[in-house]
């Protein structure tokens, strides 16, 4: 009996053994699974992480955040998550969204009336005591086709003129022989609409308008100043409103007259671009700031609706001399564009107000500038002098008397943020002490 007692004995203990195994690979298979799951969930909390550090509120300060004390919020999933992925890769830097803007002494700044029109990436020019603002964007989907006049003898405006119908409307190319301003190519219509060729210059004392020759071809915001007899027009963006242009063109003209029939080639501009300062000083002509791309209008729209397209906002200076031999001299304390009209000549010095500057490295965003910079036309050295009472671009700049003022534009959000919004109408001045 013994036999068959052993004989069911050992198919019993081999079963055991098989369910062990079936046991530890399903133990086993188990844990893999989880392993697996864990890194998956790892990875794409790293992965929020990314994301969610290229949306950073950027009115926080610039902080550095240890990760012993990482405190992650829990009442917000998303933060927790942020916080826990923070915590295994350590510090992490929030980049302030005012950390470009420089020290700078605070000035008083009065008020005064406020333009009839907002405006944005308008134009003008000062003749005496008198100061001509032209066309401009109200908004995208509006532009003006006037000039407003502002007497600083009594600080009010106190004319409109009407624009011809084919004149752009916004980014044009100005200068004045002090009677006359000369008004070169420029962007005709709303949104991003391509430049125009056609040119023209007003009696200031008449008010009356003359077609001047076309531009040898479309140019957008060029760099345009009236130099020994010559209206000089150059860079800007070609037709596309983002392919830079390093063609310079020259006019002979007179009395708001031109003197010959055709624009003349000169020796083009070492970088192109949009949005610069270009001002004359007896024998020399400095052309200061600007950017390379602008926006362009997006493929197919029946309104010519702006597309954001990649810009590189520079600081550099160049100075062409009366053997028309450029120089580059020392670049602005920081990149700076939409400045072509916001600059006045005091005292052996050229004072530019506002502006852009790079773009923020994390949002991406645009932000502008509320500096106040004086470059010394004896040194050849820059030096940050004062503050406006907000950031600013397009701001329009004159003087008088003593008085340094500026209107119009698109400012900035508020003290902690560069970004633009509102575009405004506002004037203000302040006394100007150079030392």
């Amino acid at each position: 009996m013994a036999t068959p007692t052993r004989f069911h004995h050992q198919p019993l203990n081999h079963h055991h053994s098989a369910s062990k195994v079936i046991i530890f690979f399903c133990l086993s298979a188990f844990l893999g699974v989880a392993l697996v799951a864990n890194l998956f969930r790892a990875s794409l909390s790293s992965h929020y992480l990314s994301i969610a550090t290229n949306w950073v509120d950027t009115n926080a300060p610039v902080l550095l955040i240890p990760n012993a004390t990482a405190t992650p919020d829990t009442n917000n999933k998303n933060n927790e998550k942020g916080g826990k992925s923070a915590k295994r890769r350590g510090p992490e830097r929030f980049l302030s969204s005012t950390f470009a803007d420089l020290p700078a002494p605070e000035w008083h700044w009065e008020q005064m009336p406020s333009a009839p029109v907002p405006r944005l990436d308008g134009y003008s020019v000062q003749i005496k005591n008198m100061f001509y603002v032209l066309g401009g964007y109200a908004n995208l989907d509006h532009v003006h086709s006037h000039v407003d006049v502002f007497d600083f003898s009594i600080n009010k405006w106190v004319d409109e003129i009407k624009m011809p119908k084919e004149m752009a409307h916004s980014h044009l190319g100005v200068a004045t022989d002090g009677r006359y301003i000369y008004v070169v190519s420029g962007q005709h219509g709303t949104q991003c609409r391509g430049p125009t060729t056609v040119s023209f210059s007003l009696d200031t004392v008449t008010k009356k308008w003359k077609s001047l020759p076309p531009l040898p071809e479309p140019r957008y915001a060029p760099a345009t100043q009236l130099w020994k007899g010559r209206l000089h027009v150059m860079g800007g963006s070609k037709e596309n409103r983002h392919t830079p242009g390093l063609d310079h063109w020259s006019l002979a003209v007179k009395d708001g007259e031109a003197l010959e029939q055709q624009w003349r080639d000169e020796v083009p501009i070492p970088r192109g671009g949009p949005h610069r300062a270009c001002i004359a000083v007896d024998d020399r002509l400095f052309v200061i700031g600007g950017q390379e791309g602008d926006f362009m209008a997006k493929p197919g729209s029946p309104i010519f609706k702006c597309s954001r397209r990649h810009e590189v906002v520079y600081g550099d200076v160049y100075m062409l001399d009366k053997d028309m031999k450029w120089t580059i001299l020392p670049a602005m304390p920081k990149p700076n564009s939409h400045i072509e009209c916001a600059w006045v000549i005091v005292n052996n010095s050229i004072i530019i107000t506002g502006g852009t500057t790079e773009k923020h490295p994390v949002t991406k965003r645009m932000m502008l500038v509320g500096e106040v910079f004086q470059f010394h036309l004896d040194s050849m050295k820059w030096s940050v002098i004062g503050r406006l009472p907000y950031r600013i671009k397009t701001t329009l700049a004159g003087f008088w008397d003593g008085w340094l003022y500026f209107t119009s534009g698109q400012r900035d959000r508020g003290p902690d943020n560069p970004q633009p919004r509102t575009v405004v109408g506002e004037t203000w001045r302040t006394k100007l002490h150079l030392s």
